[in-house]
């Protein structure tokens, strides 16, 4: 380890670093399990990421995100995407005022610091474009004008995946915008009857400070955060091994689509916030293969005779992990 790696880091990074840990105990109050998550938010929300989050209704993707909105002290907005959601119901519009005897502009529900975008997949292409748009730009354009969105900003989008009648699946220029997929599982069985006795105890995920959350730090932590990552060291034998996992996923037979340089570039990026959200100022290749799964699955197109025969986007990642040698 380098004399750099061993010098001491600021007090305020530190406090930032602890507080932002400290956030998942607070979201353990009111949500039992999905800890995966909930750290998958939290290393988007320091890179400045977006999180899509795939599971079957009733595992607490809302109270998630509102916990961990209430933990770090920023607003947050939920949208239900239907059929009939046009981009001006995201974004904002111009509304007539009588008394000026002008438009002015009304915000919309993006502007925020977390937002839920809820079943994003039930809504035509046209909105879902506006908001990825959004995403990536971190502006809104309305009527010729840019206007900023807020900082933190971060878009948890959901999606169901058992029911596909009447919906409009992401493609895979869309699903690239996403740092993270993280899907939420049902509870085991042991959570279950925790989640049963905090109801039986009169638990209400309507009112997060009757469930002792409370707001552990703040956007000038996630601030604090985002310029300690930058200090973050990646050996040249780290980034080389991320390039070589996207080659074999790119070689691979079952593919037809592999990681993209965005993919690469996400996964790293990732990589140093949770090394550095593990009091670490550098990647190692366990950080890169903790992270894989979840940075890049939703990135890769199977060949359909491939999914045929049964083979996931899992198991070629998993070969893929397994062929490539591991930098020492």
């Amino acid at each position: 380890m380098t004399e750099q790696q061993q010098s001491p880091e600021p007090d305020d990074a530190d406090r930032a670093r602890t507080a932002l840990n400290q956030v998942r105990t607070e979201v353990a109050k009111s949500v039992v399990g999905q800890e995966a998550a909930v750290t998958g938010l939290i290393v988007a929300l320091l890179t400045g990421g977006h999180v899509l989050l795939e599971g079957v209704p009733g595992v607490a993707k809302t109270l998630l995100v509102r916990s961990l909105a209430a933990a770090l002290d920023v607003k947050t907005t939920r949208v239900q995407f239907t059929p009939d959601l046009m981009p001006g119901d995201i974004t904002g519009s111009l509304i007539y005022n009588s008394d000026s005897n002008e438009f002015t502009f009304r915000p919309g529900p993006i502007f925020t610091n977390l937002m839920l975008a809820d079943e994003i997949n039930r809504t035509p292409p046209k909105t879902q474009s506006a908001l990825l748009e959004a995403m990536e730009e971190r502006h809104v354009t309305v009527d010729g004008k840019s206007r900023d969105l807020p900082a933190p900003f971060m878009v948890a989008a959901t999606q169901n995946p058992v029911e596909y009648e009447g919906t409009y699946p992401l493609p895979e220029a869309q699903l690239d915008r996403f740092l993270l997929k993280v899907v939420l599982p049902l509870p085991s069985r042991d959570d279950e009857v925790k989640v049963l006795q905090r109801h039986a105890a009169g638990f209400n995920p309507r009112d997060l400070a009757g469930a002792g959350v409370r707001a552990v730090a703040s956007p000038a932590d996630i601030e604090i955060g985002r310029r300690q990552i930058q200090k973050v060291e990646v050996s040249t034998a780290i980034m080389t091994y991320v390039v070589d996992l996207a080659q074999a996923t790119r070689n691979s037979p079952s593919l037809q689509l592999g990681v993209s340089p965005r993919g690469t570039t996400a996964l790293l990026g990732a990589a140093k916030a949770w090394a550095w959200l593990n009091g670490r100022n550098f990647v190692t290749p366990d950080d890169i293969k903790a992270l894989a799964p979840a940075c890049w699955a939703h990135r890769l197109s199977l060949r359909p005779e491939a999914e045929l025969e049964g083979v996931s986007v899992h198991s070629v990642l998993g070969s893929a992990l397994n062929s490539v040698a591991v930098p020492r």
